[in-house]
């Protein structure tokens, strides 16, 4: 296999932090880490209303865009989270400022609380790297944006493929004909999400069997097993990867929303449609982390998807300890071995993202977490929510690197 570098990158003109990297680009992709609104000249929280708090976050993104020699439009799915749902249409109105062209898929939650006190927002992105990471050559890739009448209209687009990905905005329970939510409770809601996810990958010819990952964000965590038992239904062969987090309202006050990651082996442009037939979706599970009933990693091109960790002990399935550094140190090990089951060290980890009951724990987080990276530190995002299954402290998920790519 060729080894695919890994480029971690950081700009004055945007805020840093000592727990992560600005951007890490691997392959066809920079994954960034969550921006808040803070002002990267004094360290702070922008004076002013949601609409000045969007405008630093997503200024703060194009600072970083622009220092890699990017610019906005090249932009493929950003993740909100707010502190209230409210705000969304406000948020909107700055957010259409950005983008010149098609604008990326995005998915929208507010969530319980964010890293620091007065933030009302903070927005996560992903990039496209149309140059590559060593040694792969720059390629003119095309990013193919599309919407389908078979899923509910948003001002954001359905689905924007670039390489050999296809990203899709987070789907609420919306009746497409109607407009609004359908009736019913968590599971009906749940049928609909991905009913619509279905209508949009069948209109770019693909199955939900191409999906690697899959996000699920919940009014009640409660509600966890219901809506396990409607994606089993979904995917009768094959489970992705997944994480469940709690949200603490959504848009349109649904119960439910999912956001996914989808295998393109038809690529974009400049790649040839035949890349389809050679790259496989490879999905492992390890004894040394703990049991569930979806897949602990799911490899696809040059990326590996690993499933939210919850701080269970291996042997026993059951919660390590009662405190927060028991608990981030069990995540981050569970998550080390399913990292090595497949071959691969924490250092090639480009993506952390990290949930916990009480934001402010992210103090006694920080003290540990380094420990367990030699190298630059991956892109990450940090959100304070309130619930995480299995009454835990903390819950993370991470975004591998895969240089060797997936098989023929």
């Amino acid at each position: 296999m060729s080894e695919i570098k890994k480029n971690s990158r950081n700009t004055e003109n945007a805020p840093k932090s000592p727990f992560s990297t600005q951007t890490v680009a691997f392959s066809h992709y920079n994954n960034f880490s969550a921006q808040l609104p803070i002002d990267p000249k004094t360290g702070e929280i922008v004076s002013g209303d949601i609409k000045a708090q969007a405008k630093q976050c997503l200024t703060n993104i194009q600072a970083i865009v622009e220092s890699i020699g990017h610019v906005m439009d090249d932009a493929v799915k950003l993740t909100v989270f707010l502190k209230n749902i409210s705000d969304v249409e406000a948020v909107d109105e700055v957010y259409k400022t950005f983008f010149k062209s098609n604008l990326p898929t995005r998915t929208t939650v507010a969530v319980d609380a964010l890293p620091l006190d007065g933030a009302l927002i903070q927005i996560d992105t992903l990039i496209s790297n149309g140059e590559g990471t060593t040694p792969q050559k720059a390629l003119d890739l095309v990013k193919v944006t599309r919407n389908t009448e078979n899923a509910p209209k948003s001002v954001h687009a359905h689905n924007v493929a670039f390489s050999h990905y296809s990203n899709i905005s987070g789907q609420l329970p919306i009746d497409p004909q109607s407009g609004k939510i359908v009736a019913g409770g968590v599971k009906e809601q749940a049928e609909k999400c991905l009913e619509n996810i279905k209508a949009i990958l069948e209109s770019i010819g693909h199955v939900m069997d191409d999906v690697v990952k899959t996000t699920v964000f919940l009014k009640n965590i409660s509600d966890a097993e219901a809506v396990n038992s409607v994606l089993a239904k979904f995917f009768p062969n094959y489970v992705p990867a997944r994480t469940i987090v709690s949200a603490s309202a959504l848009p349109l006050g649904a119960l439910v929303q999912i956001d996914t990651a989808v295998s393109h082996g038809d690529g974009t442009p400049p790649q040839l449609p035949e890349d389809a037939r050679f790259l496989v979706i490879e999905a492992n599970n390890t004894e040394n982390a703990p049991k569930v009933p979806y897949s602990h990693t799911v490899a696809y091109s040059h990326y590996n998807h690993i499933s939210g960790q919850l701080p269970l002990v291996p042997e026993t399935n059951q919660i390590v300890g009662s405190g927060i550094k028991e608990q981030a140190v069990q995540c981050l090990n569970n998550i080390k071995a399913i990292v090595e089951s497949i071959d691969h060290k924490m250092d090639d980890i480009v993506k952390v993202n990290i949930q916990l009951k009480n934001v402010a724990d992210i103090k006694t987080i920080n003290e540990i977490y380094t420990s367990f990276f030699s190298g630059d530190l991956p892109a990450r995002t940090v959100v304070g929510v309130s619930a995480i299954p299995l009454n835990a402290l903390i819950q993370v998920d991470a975004v591998v690197s895969n240089s060797e790519g997936t098989p023929a």
